[in-house]
């Protein structure tokens, strides 16, 4: 069917069992697999197993036990990897490279050469500014529900 978007899927063709996948846990409602552009080795892609394009596209039952599975990969990644702890970050649309929502871990080890986020940092004008923002966000969350 060529509407289908698993058909243009990387991730689900690596969901579906293409060799070139390295998976490192496969279970009913997530998968996981060495990225194939790593930050550092151990850099690990976890995605549900339907197509789901985005975080907010993910079905609320489906949160949990993906989550979990997240927690999992970066609870034994850093013994794995013999790092310190773990980078876990997420893209939603902007600079998604595959529209498959996948979350991203990182081993992480102080003095990695990792500079905390990817982009530079754009500060509030001041307190005002930021008041505003905060209720701005609080006014689109009460009528989110």
């Amino acid at each position: 069917m060529p509407d289908d978007p698993r058909a243009a899927c990387t991730f689900c063709r690596i969901i579906d069992g293409d060799p070139e996948g390295d998976v490192v846990l496969d279970e009913p409602h997530a998968v996981a697999f060495l990225d194939h552009r790593p930050l550092f080795p151990g850099h690990v892609l976890v995605t549900p197993r339907e197509h789901t394009a985005t975080l907010p596209d993910l079905p609320v039952a489906a949160i949990g036990p993906f989550f979990e599975t997240v927690q999992r990969i970066a609870t034994v990644l850093p013994g794995a990897m013999d790092a310190q702890g773990t980078f876990v970050s997420i893209n939603n649309v902007v600079s998604q490279s595959v529209p498959h929502l996948h979350v991203h871990v990182v081993p992480r080890t102080k003095g990695d050469g990792l500079r905390g986020f990817f982009w530079p940092r754009h500060p509030y004008d001041d307190d005002a500014h930021q008041r505003a923002v905060a209720e701005q966000i609080r006014q689109a969350l009460a009528g989110s529900r």
